[in-house]
């Protein structure tokens, strides 16, 4: 008993920052999708394999029992598949899970389009096939990459790579769960708790783009550097002003008048660099490019690094936008709006053969 599946990463459209306060995001979820496959075994056995190396276990109704420490890059799928054990809280078969390495640029680093996100939505997805449950998927998925940063993130990005589309999405509250996970009555918490605030927008009829410029930043210390420096008022009007500018944008993905949703886009932009020093020099060309060329751009994500989400009223102005970044030596990427975690009908060959060696 096997299954394919993957699903997309995503990029910030607006409400970065807000969304942690208790304010509205918009989210795009795009491509390059990333592939997993899982496979149930006759034993208790646990395996998971990546690009770097295999990680192996066995299950336990309080998760699994692994063989040696888990490594930082296992450590966001082998929580998921310790929560999703303890959530089923009995005796189980075990299984092997592959998952292919996020898209990475053309200088080997990751293009901050929510790596850790996509693959533990993959993981929860893959081990509620396996174990026949029927308990939620996301809400498994923001529990566990919210226990592993430490409470730092939104859970916008996880949302999102479950979803698909363009989502607008409020944080969800996964303290309480968190603590049922360790405290007992876990499953009890997770079906009891409300319904995760995501809802799926109109396809944009504005073309999207990414550039990625060659740098990388964690999310999580930039989290905290701002939180640090901001007070509840503060919050509490920055809030306001994105929840304000993250409906003009939002209308403005369904077309109409490009010239003021570009305006609200760089006002978005700008709001967020009252924050602090977010944005980067490269930053800064590709956006005064994207202006030049008659379209908006603006940071998406934490910022500090990786790259700007870009619109353009068509694709022709889209393409020639991307050609001239990519002429100044940035990775660019032309976007498409991407259907969340899904079945596939074909696995991937590589992740195929990761399985063989396991069993």
């Amino acid at each position: 008993m096997e299954r394919a599946l993957s699903a997309p990463g995503k990029l910030f459209v607006s409400g970065e920052y807000a969304v942690l306060w208790g304010g509205l995001s918009r989210v795009a979820a795009v491509g390059p999708r990333t592939a997993a496959l899982v496979r149930r075994r006759a034993d208790s056995q646990v395996h998971i394999c990546l690009d770097e190396g295999t990680l192996a276990g066995r299950t336990t109704p309080r998760g699994v029992k692994w063989e040696r420490e888990v490594p930082p890059g296992f450590s966001f799928v082998a929580r998921t598949l310790d929560e999703a054990l303890r959530l089923h809280g009995r005796e189980s078969v075990g299984f092997d899970l592959a998952l292919a390495p996020s898209a990475v640029g053309p200088n080997g680093l990751k293009l901050g389009m929510g790596g850790s996100a996509c693959a533990t939505v993959l993981a929860a997805d893959a081990v509620r096939f396996v174990l026949e449950e029927r308990f939620d998927a996301l809400k498994l998925a923001l529990v566990t990459h919210a226990a592993a940063q430490g409470g730092k993130g939104s859970g916008g990005d996880v949302a999102t790579s479950h979803a698909g589309g363009v989502v607008r999405y409020r944080r969800y509250e996964v303290s309480g769960l968190i603590e049922a996970s360790s405290a007992g009555g876990y499953r009890a918490a997770v079906d009891a708790s409300p319904p995760v605030d995501v809802w799926r927008l109109p396809t944009p009829r504005v073309s999207l783009g990414y550039a990625f410029t060659g740098e990388s930043a964690s999310t999580r210390v930039l989290i905290s550097q701002v939180e640090a420096k901001w007070g509840e008022q503060g919050r509490r009007s920055f809030v306001e002003r994105s929840d304000a500018l993250g409906r003009e944008i939002e209308a403005g993905l369904e077309g109409g008048d490009f010239r003021s949703f570009a305006e609200a886009v760089r006002e978005q932009h700008a709001l967020l660099q009252e924050l602090g020093p977010l944005e980067t020099e490269p930053m800064r060309r590709v956006l005064g490019l994207a202006a030049s060329y008659g379209c908006a751009g603006k940071q998406s994500g934490a910022g500090g690094g990786d790259g700007c989400i870009l619109f353009a009223p068509d694709a022709e102005q889209r393409a020639a936008l991307l050609e001239g970044i990519r002429a100044r030596g940035f990775h660019t990427l032309e976007l498409t709006v991407e259907p969340g975690v899904r079945s596939e009908a074909v696995a991937d060959s590589r992740l195929r053969a990761w399985l063989d060696a396991c069993s």
